[in-house]
């Protein structure tokens, strides 16, 4: 735990205050109250994510305890937590993705923990009852949902360690399901304008794709197209495809790398991991090699625990169904090869500059034409002045069938944040305004106060005072 001490202007008031034989309001006179450990918050420079002015490599796993089938929220679990960050400490990774939280809870316990051991969360906002259906997008984008993302945003906006938020996972699996992708992009939009008009720290906002090669790269470049609001700030995808034995070149990450190599905002993978033979995590070396690093961030390995059916079970890197952990076969090939592969310690080749992407063209395998959107729901237009408030948590009734949906076409550019968050008549907002950080967790936004000024300003009236009383 780290204090914050006080600033030189108030220590001077104070014992200038004492001097005087003048009390300071108890308010002052308190210590600040100690805060959680915290690590450097990450940002998007070109392609690559920063911490600071050093570039930030992702090497982390999936955690979801339970699996899609039994959703759980393991970071609000404090025991849980703690039991599985000594694994995460073995294994030396900085990041943590989790597919389902219960926003209706503190996580404050295990996001303080997590940052102590040095690891950021890549957090999915959705959960199973509040999500957009693939089948039927356009009645399950409407405010009721919105709602309940933007009350996890609200819950994770505060801590240091939130490193990104997915907007949406695996919802274009197949190319029927390319139909969905506006949506997506709408929902990337509005969480990004969310958290501008909320004056929040501009937490990275993109999508994690599906393992298919249909439109692959054509969703890459739908969420990179467009106006700079409606742009996702990172883009990752999941990838199964190499398979040890195997290479750079026979897995075909070649032909992806190169595919991308003029990709203009960070990627990375969000899960990976042979799923068809023994893993011997042989890709670590060339994912965090200089033939990846000027276009990949690194990427998370699938997944932490066993779940599931058999199928399933290949992927787990340790048991968990006994209480404690059980460190299987994969979890010692995956440490030893982390270990044998140090994260680079330059800037990796990354491009600092680049352009939004060509919006793909419809075809057979990418049923969307242009770049078209639907507007945000004009219900959900409250949220952004008043703050989402609480969330619906994983109890919540769910939010596909009920809620105002969308209305119209989204105007191109209006989702950009807005001191005031005024909406336009597209049911988006326009303008501009700061996207600085405020670390806030309620609803309302309280500017920032130095004690400083106010102290020093107590201290002069009372000096003026009991001289004009001298005198």
């Amino acid at each position: 735990m780290k204090s914050i001490s006080a600033s030189a202007p108030v220590a001077a008031a104070l014992f200038a205050s004492s001097a005087l034989g003048f009390a300071l309001p108890a308010a002052f006179l308190h210590p600040l109250s100690p805060r959680a450990t915290s690590l450097p918050e990450v940002t998007v420079k070109g392609n690559a994510f920063f911490a600071g002015n050093t570039r930030f490599y992702i090497r982390g796993v999936d955690y979801q305890p339970g699996g899609s089938s039994d959703a759980q929220d393991p970071i609000a679990d404090t025991d849980t937590c703690k039991r599985d960050i000594a694994e995460f400490q073995k294994l030396k990774i900085n990041t943590v993705r989790v597919y389902t939280v219960d926003n209706s809870k503190s996580h404050d316990d295990c996001m303080s923990m997590l940052a102590q051991a040095g690891i950021y969360l890549a957090l999915d906002v959705n959960t199973p009852k509040y999500s957009l259906n693939q089948i039927k997008p356009g009645p399950s984008y409407n405010h009721v949902y919105l709602q309940n993302i933007f009350a996890t945003i609200d819950l994770f906006v505060k801590y240091s360690n939130t490193l990104l938020f997915f907007s949406g996972n695996e919802v274009i699996n197949s190319v029927a399901t390319s139909k969905a992708a506006p949506y997506v992009k709408a929902v990337t939009r509005d969480m990004k304008q969310y958290i501008g008009n909320r004056k929040y720290r501009p937490v990275p906002v993109g999508y994690s794709a599906a393992d298919i090669d249909d439109n692959r790269v054509e969703t890459a470049h739908y969420m990179n197209c467009g106006t700079d609001d409606e742009r996702s700030d990172f883009f990752a995808f999941n990838d199964y495809s190499w398979c040890d034995p195997s290479s750079y070149s026979t897995s075909t990450w070649e032909d992806k790398v190169n595919a991308f190599s003029n990709y203009s905002i960070p990627i990375f993978l969000s899960e990976y991991g042979c799923t068809k033979t023994t893993r011997k995590f042989e890709e670590v070396a060339t994912l965090y090699g200089s033939k990846m690093t000027p276009v990949y961030s690194g990427g998370l390995v699938y997944e932490y625990s066993k779940e599931g059916d058999s199928t399933q079970e290949k992927f787990g890197l340790v048991d968990v169904s006994g209480g404690s952990p059980d460190e299987l076969t994969d979890f010692g090939t995956l440490q030893k090869a982390f270990s044998n592969t140090p994260l680079p310690t330059d800037d990796g080749g990354y491009k600092s500059t680049g352009t939004a992407s060509t919006c793909p063209d419809k075809s057979s395998t990418w049923l969307i034409s242009g770049d078209g959107l639907p507007a945000m729901p004009p219900k959900a237009s409250q949220y952004f002045k008043s703050g989402a408030g609480s969330g619906e948590g994983l109890g919540g009734s769910g939010s596909q069938d009920i809620g105002a949906e969308s209305t119209g076409t989204a105007t191109a550019g209006s989702g950009k944040p807005t001191s005031s968050g005024s909406v336009g008549s597209s049911g988006s907002s326009s303008g501009s305004s700061s996207s600085k950080s405020s670390s806030a967790a309620s609803s309302l936004t309280v500017p920032e106060m130095s004690l400083g000024p106010l102290v020093c300003c107590t201290v002069v009236f009372f000096s003026t005072l009991l001289g004009a009383t001298l005198l």
